[in-house]
């Protein structure tokens, strides 16, 4: 066996190591042993640690290593071999070491039901203890890799981290439609459990980041509750319900079947024309009606329906609510005169408040006769019921004046008994 004059280690390929065991262990004295920058060599003999060696050009002898007159008593002078092992330890900071978590199953604030979830984003790590991490992790390897590191690790990395972050987001009451807002939060507490959990086996946990927190889609159930995401997204968007969805998608396939030449797919497609001219009554005059009108203050009502108000009169904020104009399609308050966007007057339903163009005959949103109907407030134009003294929008008086229209507003002659302009009995 030959005698090693010269023992060092450069790292090849993309593979990040983080110790290497030099091949040969029949070193001797004044044998060269060259550490690169960011390494440490460590000698062990027997099973015993003999030294410790950073960045240089060092020569092995009893001068650096009076251990070995002890254990070979080699005497000064002489190439005499000794039997070492020379473990090479990489001190580089790796940043870029990718984790993932799936199938964490959470039951999500915002949806109130169980929601199948997958993390993912990046660690970084530091070999801080050479003696303590060759000692416990590497053991008898002849080289211990990034790969070995994770694969090692993971099942307790997941259980850490998993129970971790399913405690924050119930803590905190974080829910999936606002969790990717409190990803440096989670970030760092996971950072703080783990600080520990690495620190234990002579790593410093330099890095951690949480880069992504979203439905888990490689399960059917998770395919599905994304799919069902997505398609309540679209009808918010869009203006309309679960229930006009299926009544067009049954209608359009019925149509589309009218084509076919037989009776069938005629009578399907009349019958579904039938129904969906029919909706109005069936679903309580509502489930046609658009939902883009009237959209509250507060972002949802008391129907729990979000970006629309309920029909008939939406629910209001002092007697303001947000309505859409007629020319321009912008939202102002109820309580203008004129659009700020565009200056187009505002001209509203008395039943719902939605805003008309000048030559409507009906309101656009709920149908509603424009020609007449029960009486407006001036200031809030809230429908005034029969014998209220005030406005149940705005508060303000109801125009008590004999010779003003209590429907219209409208001035009435001292020897007319009816309003001129809208028929109103004085």
């Amino acid at each position: 066996m030959a005698i090693i004059d010269c023992v060092s280690w450069s790292p090849q390929g993309n593979r990040v190591t983080y110790a290497y065991k030099y091949p040969e262990n029949n070193l001797s004295t004044y044998t060269q042993l060259i550490v690169n920058e960011s390494q440490v060599a460590l000698l062990f003999t027997k099973g015993q640690l003999i030294g410790k060696f950073g960045p240089g050009k060092h020569t092995l002898n009893t001068e650096n290593l009076p251990i070995l007159r002890n254990l070979f008593g080699i005497p000064f002078g002489g190439k005499n071999p000794f039997m070492a092992q020379v473990w090479f330890v990489n001190l580089i900071d790796n940043f870029s070491i990718p984790w993932r978590i799936g199938k964490l199953a959470i039951h999500d604030a915002d949806y109130q039901t169980n929601l199948p979830l997958e993390i993912d984003g990046q660690y970084g790590l530091r070999i801080s203890d050479p003696e303590k991490f060759v000692i416990k992790m590497v053991g008898t390897r002849d080289s211990f890799t990034q790969s070995d590191l994770t694969q090692q690790f993971e099942g307790e990395f997941t259980t850490k981290a998993k129970s971790a972050i399913v405690s924050f987001m119930l803590q905190n009451n974080i829910g999936y439609k606002t969790v990717s807002a409190h990803l440096e939060d989670i970030s760092n507490m996971l950072r703080f459990k783990l600080t520990e959990f690495w620190k234990d086996l002579g790593i410093e946990l330099t890095k951690f980041y949480v880069s992504n927190i979203d439905i888990d889609t490689s399960t059917e159930e998770g395919r599905k509750v994304k799919e069902a995401i997505a398609t309540q997204s679209s009808m918010s968007i869009t203006g309309h319900t679960w229930q006009q969805e299926q009544m067009f998608g049954t209608a359009n396939n019925a149509i589309e079947g009218m084509g076919g030449g037989n009776g069938g797919g005629l009578l399907g497609g009349l019958m579904a024309i039938n129904m969906m001219n029919g909706m109005g009554g069936a679903m309580g005059g509502a489930a046609m009606n658009p939902q883009y009108s009237q959209p509250t203050f507060g972002g949802g009502n008391a129907n729990g329906n979000y970006g629309a108000a309920p029909q008939g009169g939406a629910a209001t904020q002092g007697g303001v609510k947000m309505v859409y104009c007629s020319a321009c399609a912008k939202k102002f308050p109820s309580s203008m005169e004129f659009c700020p966007n565009c200056g187009n007057k505002y001209r509203p339903c008395p039943n719902c408040g939605s805003d008309n163009p000048e030559d409507a005959k009906r309101c656009v949103n709920c149908g509603t006769p424009l020609s007449g109907g029960a009486p407006k407030c001036p200031h809030c134009h809230t429908v005034i019921p029969p014998g209220c003294s005030f406005c149940p929008g705005c508060g303000q008086p109801v125009i008590a004046d004999s010779n003003t229209c209590r429907r219209c507003g409208s001035q009435i002659p001292p020897t007319a008994k009816f309003c001129p302009k809208c028929g109103q009995k004085r």
